[in-house]
C-alpha cells in the first residue's frame, strides 16, 4: 500500500530557510542573443522545494509568470514572491496541525493563490491533491460526489478553497470524515512566514494526481519529487527548453499537463510563463492565439479539441494582425491527435506565420508524471496511412498509398524521452516487432510507484519492471503510433473497431456537436458478441431532422467500418460525460446508456445544494456522536 512517503530514495539535502550562495550559484540565463546556458546549474536539486529555493535565491525579483485576466489586466509574480507566499501558506498549515505526509486538497481556480498553495503544502511537509472546481451549476451533485470520493480515498486532512468556492468546500466537509478543516489562502497567510521548511527527500510524495474514473472509484497516481524532476528535465532536454523561451498556457492547474508540463517546467527552466484561465480560452479561443502573438511565445501546448475549437470558432476578423511565427513548438497531446486537425490548423494559420514543423504531436500519461514521448523538434508531423483490414483483423500496421480509400491515418506521437523506454507486447507479454499492434508499456525515472491506497490496481499496473499504459499501439522507425485504448476497443465479428475513428467521422455530420460523440460497446447476451452503439449530441429537436442525422450516422459507419451500428442515440447537449481535461468518459456513457439515463435532466441547483447539505449534516452529526463516544 502506498502512502504519502512512498518510494523513498537516498536522503536528500536538508532545505534551510535560505540556501547558501555556495550551494546555490546564480543561474546563468540565456540571453536573447543566443548565448548558451549553464544547463547543469540545477542538476543537484533533488526536491521541488529545493528547486523553488534555488530559483528564488538566484533570480529573486525576476519575473516568473504573468496571470492574464484580459488584454490590459495582468498580475505579475516573481520567483521571490512565489517563495514568500508559499512560506506563509506553509506556516498557516503547520499552525493548523498539518503533519508530515498528510494530504491537502486544492480546489482553486487559476489564480496566484494556486501557486502559493501548491508549494506551501510541500514546504509544510504535506502532499498536494489537486481537485477541479465546479463549472456547471446543473451538475453540482455529480461533481461533489466525484470530489468527495477523491477526498475520501486521499484521506485529505484539509481543503484549500477560494472565497467563491468555499461553500462547496463546506458541503464536502460534511461528506468526508477525514477532512479536519476547509480554509483559504488569505486565512493561512495571516499566521506569518515559516522560519524553516521541513526536510524533504527525493522519494517523498510531491503530488497525488487523480485520473478520471467512476464516481466511487478514483485512482490517485502517486508521484515523488524524483519522478517530477526527472520528467521535467527529460521533457526540457527533448524540447531544448531554456530561459530564452516564452511559454503561454491556458491549461487547468488541476491537470498534470498544466501543472507539471506548463508551470513546474517553466519554473525549473526559468522560462517566463503567461498563464490564463481555461474559461478565457473556452469562451473565446482567439484569446489563446492572441496571447501567443502579444508575448512572442515560443512554446505552447493544448489537447486536440482546442485546435478544433480554434478552427471552428475563431473568425478571421478577430485575428487580422495575428503573428504566430515565434512559435517553435506547439504541442498537441492529452487526447488522440487527429491527422485532419493537424492539416487544417496548419493550413489555416500558415497565413499568420505558423510553421508546420512547429506542431508536435506528443504522448504521455499521469502514470509517467505527464510526458513519455516527444518527436524530434523541427520535424514535420509524421502521418502514416495503413490498411484498415490488416490492422483490425490481424494487428498488422501495413502501409498503403495515401490515396487508398480503405486506409486509415495514424499520427506518430514521438519517441521515448531521454532515460525512458517503451515496448509493444502481445497478450502473453511477449515483445512484438515493429508494425505489430499490441499493448504499449513503459518504464523510466518518471514512472509512478502505483496508486494511492489501491494495491489491486497497482498490481495490475505493473508487468515486472514495465508499466501498462492502457493503450494499443505499434512502433515504426522509433516512433509510437497510438491506435486506441485497450478497454475501449470493440470486438465485433472477429475484428477490432476503434471508437475514436468513427467518433471523428460522425462529428463531421451536420447537426452533430463536434467533440460530443461517444462510440462504445454494450453487451449483447443473445448474440454472444458486443453491440456497437453510437451516441451523438445534437441541438436539433425536430423529429425529421434527428432521423436524418441518424441515417447519416448509419451511412457513415457502413462506409467506414463495413458495418452499421446496433443502436444510434441522438441526445441533447451535455449528455456525454467528460473528464476534467475534456476527454470522453466512455465507460460512464455506457453506464448511463445501460441504466436508461441518457439525456436525463439534472435536478435544479437549489435542490442539489439542499440535498447535499442535508446529507452532509447527517454525516456531521454521526461524526460528532462518534467523537463523544470515543472520549467516553
Amino acid at each position: 500500500m502506498l502512502d504519502g512517503r512512498a518510494g523513498r530514495l537516498p536522503r536528500g539535502i536538508r532545505l534551510a530557510n535560505k540556501p547558501s550562495r555556495a550551494r546555490a550559484p546564480a543561474l546563468k540565463l540565456v540571453q536573447q542573443s543566443g548565448e548558451t546556458s549553464d544547463a547543469q546549474s540545477l542538476s543537484d536539486v533533488s526536491t521541488l522545494a529545493e528547486m523553488l529555493a534555488w530559483q528564488a535565491e538566484a533570480l529573486g525579483d525576476q519575473l516568473h509568470l504573468r496571470l492574464w485576466r484580459g488584454p490590459d489586466d495582468e498580475e505579475l509574480l516573481t520567483f521571490k514572491e512565489l517563495e514568500e507566499g508559499a512560506r506563509a501558506v506553509a506556516h498557516g498549515l503547520r499552525e493548523k496541525g498539518l503533519k508530515h505526509g498528510e494530504r491537502v486538497a486544492i480546489m482553486l481556480p487559476t489564480e496566484l493563490d494556486y501557486f502559493f498553495a501548491y508549494f506551501g503544502i510541500l514546504l509544510a511537509g504535506g502532499v498536494p491533491v489537486p481537485l477541479y472546481p465546479p463549472f456547471r451549476r446543473a451538475q453540482l451533485a455529480d461533481h461533489m460526489r466525484r470530489q468527495a470520493g477523491i477526498l475520501r480515498n486521499a484521506q485529505a486532512s484539509f481543503l484549500i478553497a477560494s472565497k467563491e468556492i468555499r461553500p462547496i468546500g463546506v458541503l464536502l466537509y460534511g461528506m468526508v470524515d477525514d477532512l479536519r478543516g476547509v480554509t483559504s489562502i488569505a486565512e493561512l497567510r495571516k499566521a506569518g512566514e515559516l522560519a524553516e521548511a521541513l526536510p524533504l527527500e527525493p522519494g517523498d510524495t510531491a503530488l497525488i494526481q487523480y485520473t478520471s474514473g467512476s464516481t466511487g472509484d478514483p485512482k490517485g497516481v502517486v508521484l515523488s519529487h524524483y519522478n517530477l524532476l526527472s520528467n521535467i528535465r527529460a521533457m526540457g532536454q527533448a524540447l531544448g527548453a531554456t530561459s530564452a523561451d516564452r511559454f503561454v498556457s491556458w491549461l487547468p492547474l488541476y491537470h498534470d499537463m498544466g501543472l507539471i508540463g506548463a508551470w513546474l517546467g517553466s519554473l525549473y527552466h526559468a522560462t517566463p510563463l503567461l498563464i490564463m484561465s481555461p474559461l478565457t480560452f473556452l469562451t473565446r479561443p482567439a484569446n489563446w492565439l492572441q496571447a501567443i502573438h502579444r508575448h512572442r511565445a515560443t512554446i505552447s501546448v493544448a489537447p486536440n479539441f482546442a485546435f478544433e475549437l480554434c478552427l471552428r470558432r475563431i473568425k478571421d476578423s478577430e485575428i487580422g494582425e495575428l503573428d504566430l511565427s515565434t512559435l517553435r513548438a506547439l504541442l498537441n497531446g492529452a487526447e488522440p491527435v487527429s491527422p485532419s486537425t493537424i492539416e487544417r490548423f496548419t493550413e489555416r494559420f500558415s497565413k499568420h506565420g505558423f510553421r508546420a514543423e512547429a506542431l508536435a504531436p506528443v504522448y504521455g500519461l499521469a502514470e509517467c508524471s505527464v510526458g513519455l514521448a516527444f518527436p524530434p523538434f523541427g520535424r514535420l508531423p509524421v502521418v502514416e496511412r495503413i490498411d484498415r483490414h490488416a490492422l483490425s483483423h490481424h494487428g498488422v500496421a501495413k502501409p498503403v498509398s495515401s490515396k487508398d480509400s480503405e486506409g486509415v491515418d495514424v499520427v506518430a506521437c514521438g519517441q521515448p524521452l531521454p532515460g525512458h523506454a517503451v515496448r509493444i507486447v502481445d497478450h502473453l507479454s511477449r515483445k512484438l516487432p515493429d508494425r505489430r499492434e499490441g499493448r504499449l508499456q513503459f518504464k523510466g525515472p518518471s514512472a509512478t510507484k502505483g496508486y494511492f491506497r489501491d494495491p489491486e490496481r497497482t498490481a495490475e499496473l505493473f508487468d515486472g519492471d514495465w508499466l501498462e499504459t492502457g493503450d494499443l499501439a505499434y512502433m515504426a522507425a522509433g516512433d509510437i503510433f497510438i491506435t486506441g485504448r485497450v478497454k475501449d476497443v470493440i470486438i465485433k465479428r472477429g475484428r477490432n473497431i476503434y471508437p475514436h475513428e468513427l467518433e471523428a467521422a460522425v462529428a463531421d455530420i451536420e447537426g452533430v456537436r463536434r467533440g460530443c460523440v461517444a462510440v462504445f460497446a454494450a453487451p449483447d447476451a443473445e448474440g454472444g458478441t458486443e453491440q456497437l452503439v453510437v451516441l451523438a449530441e445534437s441541438r436539433l429537436t425536430d423529429r425529421e431532422a434527428r432521423e436524418r442525422v441518424s441515417r447519416a450516422i448509419n451511412k457513415t459507419s457502413v462506409a467506414l467500418l463495413g458495418t452499421p451500428p446496433d443502436d444510434i442515440v441522438i441526445a441533447p447537449p451535455h449528455s456525454v460525460p467528460k473528464t476534467s481535461s475534456g476527454k470522453l468518459r466512455r465507460s460512464a456513457v455506457r453506464d448511463l446508456y445501460l441504466s436508461g439515463q441518457i439525456g436525463r435532466k439534472d435536478w435544479p441547483f437549489w435542490w442539489q445544494v439542499t440535498h447535499l447539505g442535508v446529507a452532509g449534516l447527517f454525516r456531521l452529526i454521526r461524526r460528532w456522536i462518534r467523537s463523544k463516544l470515543g472520549r467516553g
